[in-house]
């Protein structure tokens, strides 16, 4: 798979996924995705996409300001 960008080369890779919401910052770490080589540009594939969407749902909930949270950490939907 070519980057969309620069369309260096893409490989598996983690990095750290951060939102920001009105009323807090969510920090997930160690989420799996392809990254280029070249241009660093980052992408997730569906069922990855889904579990972010989840994990931010979950951190929104919560009574703080800033949530850090473990991409592998189980999700109770």
């Amino acid at each position: 798979m070519a980057c969309f960008y620069c369309k260096g080369n893409m490989k598996d890779n983690e990095t750290t996924h951060v939102v920001n919401l009105k009323h807090c910052i969510v920090i997930v770490k160690n989420v799996p995705c392809l990254e280029c080589d070249q241009c660093g540009e980052s992408v997730y594939n569906n069922e990855v996409a889904l579990h972010l969407e989840k994990i931010v749902k979950m951190a929104a909930t919560a009574i703080t300001e800033i949530a850090v949270v473990n991409y592998s950490d189980k999700i109770v939907a």
